[in-house]
């Protein structure tokens, strides 16, 4: 499958730069996947659309301020380090910017005297770096001292204080310190969409997947089945893993909210002929059309990027054709796209 067959042209204007005044205010596209109906709500909307034969499935991990700044020791090169992941105690596996000024061994040294050192330089680009102090005063130097690290196409962050991104890049359920990017598809709930939700006999269901950097790569290759995901953390409990498969032995239908936790249950399944189990580990799953989804029945998902794997797996989920028309549709309607935009409804 060519990747030009995931391409479309968005209007700049359309990318949404902040959030709307209130979560739930997001517009919602409900698209049906049967019967091809696509028609326009307000996310406030999603009650109508769920029973007590419904369980939601959230992504609960949560956005740290990954984004660090610093110099390089021997010179005055300023240098950005972006954390991905802690690797061992006080060992993390970065991005730095602008990459080529620090060579291996070279150091980039913080506020309050923290220092990092390059261990080693790894074929992707990426580093691992090792820094001076570890544990619970690495995470306060960070919680004081980084930044969100928003998407690059919300080009004007800066207009808007840092701490508003940290309430608003971030969901209401986030738990699990983890992610360099924001589960998005779980941005539009407030606590009182969720009362609401639970009221109407649904039950939530919290699953936790890492998001890293690899969910903005860029798909280089012209055969899509030639793309290779970055690995990305994930974890699920035996209770939960106990939920889910009782839901759909009494066949309930499970919403993901978002794409992130859709990869985290078919990742799962994938490795327990269908079922899901309480695991933990990393998953570079491709999910594109010709997918077979085992647990997933509906998928609440933002808008995404031309030829993004995000993109490729709402196709493989509801239909590409569909998708594009939905996709259209959506840029004809003035839909706000990407991270801080609205969101489509699949069923």
């Amino acid at each position: 499958m060519k990747i030009e067959d995931f391409n479309y042209n968005l209007p700049e204007e359309l990318i949404a730069q902040k959030p709307a005044d209130k979560r739930e205010n997001s517009r919602m596209m409900v698209v049906e996947k049967n019967t091809g109906k696509i028609y326009h709500k307000k996310f406030s909307d999603i009650t109508e659309f769920l029973t007590s034969k419904d369980m939601l499935v959230i992504n609960n991990s949560k956005v740290f301020p990954a984004r660090i700044f610093g110099k390089k020791v021997g010179g005055n090169a300023k240098i950005e380090v972006l954390l991905i992941r802690e690797t061992t105690d006080g060992i993390w596996k970065v991005l730095l910017r602008p990459a080529k000024r620090i060579k291996l061994g070279g150091i980039v040294e913080f506020e309050d005297n923290v220092k990092g050192e390059v261990l080693k330089i790894l074929e992707d680009g990426s580093r691992i770096m090792k820094f001076n102090i570890s544990g619970e005063n690495f995470f306060k130097f960070i919680f004081e001292n980084g930044k969100i690290p928003l998407p690059p196409y919300i080009k004007e962050a800066g207009k808007l204080p840092e701490n508003f991104h940290r309430e608003r890049y971030q969901t209401v359920f986030a738990k699990k310190i983890g992610s360099v990017a924001a589960p998005t598809a779980g941005l539009h709930f407030s606590e009182k969409l969720l009362n609401n939700i639970k009221n109407k006999g649904v039950e939530i269901c919290e699953i936790t997947l890492h998001v890293g950097p690899g969910t903005f790569k860029p798909v280089v290759v012209e055969e899509i089945e030639n793309h290779k995901m970055d690995e990305e953390f994930y974890s699920i409990d035996g209770e939960t893993a106990q939920k889910i498969n009782l839901h759909k032995r009494n066949r309930g239908k499970i919403l993901a909210v978002g794409t992130t936790t859709t990869r985290t249950l078919e990742t799962i399944a994938k490795n327990n002929s269908g079922k899901i189990k309480e695991e933990m580990g990393y998953t570079n799953l491709f999910i594109y059309p010709s997918f077979e989804f085992k647990v997933v029945d509906k998928l609440l998902t933002n808008f995404h990027l031309p030829k993004s794997t995000l993109l490729m797996l709402v196709s493989a989920f509801a239909g590409k054709e569909l998708i594009m028309k939905a996709y259209e549709i959506a840029i004809k309607e003035k839909y706000r796209f990407y991270s801080y935009g609205d969101c489509m409804l699949i069923i």
